[in-house]
């Protein structure tokens, strides 16, 4: 099989060095599946794979978790899936990632693709909604019922990329207030288009602009870029009992309004279920196939915002060029063939 991937780090200011490698075709054991990759798109953490690769690791390493597809094979411990079965899913940074014509994954990570999108769509979605379904409701513990957030409010700073476009959709799916922050015309136009009910300026002051629409806070924030950036203002920003879930580490002090405030601060990190390997690991599963309902009831759209075809070296570097640019709207997805 056909497979992209890189041997040196190389200058991490650039996109990787990737080459195209021939491989054998993997064969599925136990849980896993070999799926036939039809559209992957590209991640920041595809990136931070790559920044963390030592100089003198000569080794191949392949990138890429979301991944949307068709199963061809099954493990012998299968029972979530069958061949023939189209799917989607972010997979592991724990295992080989999907910029391969043929990916191993286990099936308890895997969703069924939205009927209603083509692969390009679905393969938008996985990385971004599985981080978000587990910040909202695992995290956070926000009820999925709008009912009960009546009057709640959440704080998305950084809505306009990849995870801001979901988490903008679901928060308000679930009936809270989404306050969302962007800073150029294109991305506050962006936001508004998912269902922000206001955007603010995330290079102002966030406490006065929230101030500004009529409220003294929020009830929760979730925070896509540097934490470090908005530890004060999130503190003021903040009610007392709160909560606030980021999913990049702080790497100076947390807030000590956070403390006085008796606030609830965690973490969210999508690969913690496939790595360590936890019980409730399917639960990936459930979330993926919950989405694939919303988008196909017309709920939640896809975030698909620039294509490529076909997938290949000079796509692949486009991509990840785009990426690196920090400016990116939306997901970035390219589709096959394999060249």
């Amino acid at each position: 099989m056909k497979a992209f991937g890189f041997y040196k780090k190389g200058d991490i200011t650039k996109a990787p060095l990737f080459e195209m490698v021939h491989l054998d075709r993997p064969v599925p054991k136990g849980r896993h599946l070999l799926v036939e990759v039809r559209a992957i798109s590209v991640n920041p953490t595809d990136l931070r794979t790559r920044d963390a690769k030592k100089d003198d690791d000569k080794s191949l390493t392949i990138v890429g978790r979301d991944v949307a597809g068709v199963v061809v094979e099954t493990g012998d411990e299968c029972s979530l899936f069958k061949a023939g079965d189209e799917v989607f899913y972010a997979g592991t940074s724990a295992a080989p990632g999907g910029h391969s014509e043929f990916h191993l994954v286990d099936e308890r990570l895997v969703g069924k693709k939205p009927k209603s999108v083509d692969f390009s769509e679905a393969a938008a979605l996985p990385l971004t909604s599985v981080t978000v379904f587990e910040a909202l409701f695992d995290r956070l513990n926000i009820s999925r019922n709008a009912a009960d957030n009546a009057g709640k409010s959440i704080l998305i700073i950084g809505a306009a990329g990849g995870v801001g476009s979901v988490a903008t959709q679901i928060a308000k799916l679930v009936g809270l207030t989404v306050i969302g922050t962007a800073s150029r015309p294109e991305t506050v136009e962006w936001a508004q288009a998912h269902g922000a009910d206001h955007v603010i300026n995330h290079r102002e002051s966030l406490p006065d602009q929230v101030k500004g629409l009529g409220m003294e806070g929020v009830h929760y924030i979730f925070c896509l870029t540097n934490i470090d950036d908005h530890m004060k203002a999130m503190g003021e920003i903040i009610l007392p009992q709160g909560k606030i879930c980021s999913i990049l580490p702080a790497q100076k002090p947390i807030s000590m309004a956070f403390f006085s405030k008796s606030v609830t601060f965690a973490y969210e990190l999508m690969y913690t279920r496939s790595v360590f390997q936890t019980e409730d690991m399917i639960q990936q599963h459930h979330y993926l196939n919950d989405l694939a309902n919303w988008v196909d009831a017309g709920k939640i759209r896809s975030t698909l915002n620039e294509q490529y075809q076909p997938i290949s070296v000079e796509n692949l570097k486009k991509a990840y060029e785009q990426l690196l640019t920090g400016r990116t709207i939306g997901k970035i997805v390219l589709e096959g063939p394999f060249e």
